[in-house]
């Protein structure tokens, strides 16, 4: 193959990659892509992006940064070099800065970093310019031979097309920042594992920093998957307990001749299997919360201890002549109508008062479907570091429009194991992306309508109608997202609602 085919070759690669890029969404995932992808290109052994808080609004000093082929020391040094040596250069002069051997070159070879490195062939390239948006550097320290000419212009076409990719990304983060209905609360709470930016969501957590602080009793209701769990968890870190344990039971799981001594521990020879003193969940999560999943499936029995648990702050384990004092925050979950069960008998009309002090509802994924691409590619990169799938997997576009349009019965559980098995079919597959066969989902498709003589202009309005309704409660009817999604002016969605006789159910 010809040197010139060779070129030719590189740079069409160039272009794809940075082409795949365009559709990123994510600010750091699109740095590693970003970075690996041009250190793959001209064959570099170490390389460092960093992009300078620049963007309207971020705090001073705020940077995002990558570094491939740099173990953590490396990286930091790298780091440090911003402000001095190679890379101030490029920063200072907004010039790609090529060099075979930085250690006898006489621009930085007398330089303490440089010497102190051994630092060889280096390629080092600002990113926009007036001022710079951030920092290429790529180094070979190991084999011989600097970056060629067509290095440098590989490295040259990247930065000129990366900087318009990254002013999109940050155009496009404070958007998300903007219509971030979690953001605030984001700031003020300790929010870890939960994904999301709804306005549903933003609402569940204006309640649970209300509650939060209160060392009150909490009774959260909802669909099952929807996330009880770990709200229930956000209580306890964000709650005047948050130091001491957290401690979680499922009513539903244990039967009945166990449930008494899971929860309240049991006396030697209390039953059976008691041949010593068993500690209970309430005494383990003493100084701390105990979460109880499934309240209402607990026998009547267990119903009445938990009463006095909550009215007196005692309880007596099984086999015991005398209490124990119970130092715990409840927090309760169901998924059934309490209120019917107490009409039926199932559910003691006393307890229900007192867990309902301070209810908290958690929306189901369907009151929230604006959540679903991102919490799908969190489900993708959790399955990937879980089970050290060796390749880099995601999502591809079809398969998020595809999840986003699904129903989810099981709501936030199962979309997880559906992109959990998903993302493990695809990485054993040994392909990068997920499609709708591994996560056995149709493509979404607008629905027919039988001709029935339909003219095209009655046809077409019709495809309008439908596709524009499906567009609207997939938002929530949102109509500034759905103009986003459609491309269209929000006065342009208000006249077809109108001009379609669209109504909301």
């Amino acid at each position: 193959m010809s040197t010139n085919q060779v070129r030719v070759e590189r740079e069409r690669d160039l272009y794809r990659g940075l082409l795949r890029l365009n559709a990123s969404t994510e600010l750091e995932r699109f740095l590693e892509d970003a970075l690996r992808l041009v250190v793959e290109i001209v064959q570099a052994e170490q390389g460092y992006v960093e992009l300078f808080g620049t963007e309207e609004g971020a705090p001073e000093g705020t940077s995002w940064w990558t570094a491939v082929g740099c173990s953590d020391e490396e990286a930091n040094h790298i780091r440090s070099l911003v402000s001095r040596g190679i890379i101030a250069e490029a920063l200072a002069t907004g010039d790609i800065i090529v060099t075979p051997s930085a250690l006898l070159d006489p621009r930085f070879g007398d330089r303490a970093s440089v010497r102190r490195s051994n630092i060889h062939a280096v390629l080092c390239a600002p990113i926009g310019y007036d001022p710079p948006l951030g920092v290429l550097y790529l180094q070979r320290r190991f084999s011989e031979g600097g970056f060629s000419e067509e290095d440098r212009l590989c490295a040259e076409i990247f930065v000129e097309h990366l900087a318009p990719l990254v002013h999109a990304l940050f155009d496009r983060r404070r958007f998300d920042d903007v219509r971030d209905a979690t953001r605030e609360f984001r700031k003020r709470m300790k929010l870890e594992g939960v994904v999301g930016s709804s306005a549903a969501l933003g609402a569940l957590l204006r309640e649970v920093e209300l509650v939060a602080p209160l060392d009150v009793c909490v009774l959260l209701t909802g669909d099952t998957g929807s996330g009880k769990t770990q709200i229930a968890r956000v209580l306890h870190t964000n709650g005047p307990r948050a130091t001491g344990p957290f401690v979680d039971i499922n009513c539903a799981t244990l039967p009945e001749t166990l449930m008494e001594s899971e929860l309240f521990g049991a006396m030697p020879g209390a039953h059976s299997t008691a041949n010593r003193k068993i500690e209970g969940k309430v005494g383990a999560a003493s100084g701390g919360t105990l979460f109880l999943d499934e309240v209402g499936e607990l026998t009547m029995t267990s119903q009445a201890k938990l009463l006095q648990l909550l009215q007196t702050k005692t309880y007596y384990s099984l086999g015991a002549s005398q209490p124990s004092h119970a130092d715990v925050r409840i927090v309760a979950a169901t998924n059934v109508d309490l209120k019917k069960a107490v009409a039926e008998r199932r559910f003691r009309e006393d307890l229900y008062y007192r867990l309902q002090v301070l209810p908290i509802r958690v929306p189901s994924l369907g009151e929230r479907p604006e959540d679903i691409a991102q919490l799908a590619r969190h489900f993708c990169e959790a399955a990937q570091k879980t089970h050290q799938l060796g390749r880099r997997v995601e999502l591809s576009p079809g398969s998020l429009r595809a999840l986003s349009t699904a129903e989810w019965p099981g709501n936030v559980r199962e979309l997880a194991h559906r992109v959990e098995a998903a993302t493990i079919r695809a990485a054993g597959e040994g392909v990068p992306q997920v499609e709708l066969g591994h996560l056995g989902l149709e493509s979404p498709r607008p629905r027919k309508n039988d001709h029935d003589g339909a003219t095209f202009h009655e046809g077409t309005r019709r495809y309008q109608r439908e596709f524009l309704k499906t567009t609207l409660e997939s938002t929530g009817w949102n109509v500034t997202e759905a103009a986003r999604r459609l491309d269209l002016t929000r006065g342009h969605i208000y006249n077809l609602i109108k001009t379609l006789g669209l109504e909301r159910e």
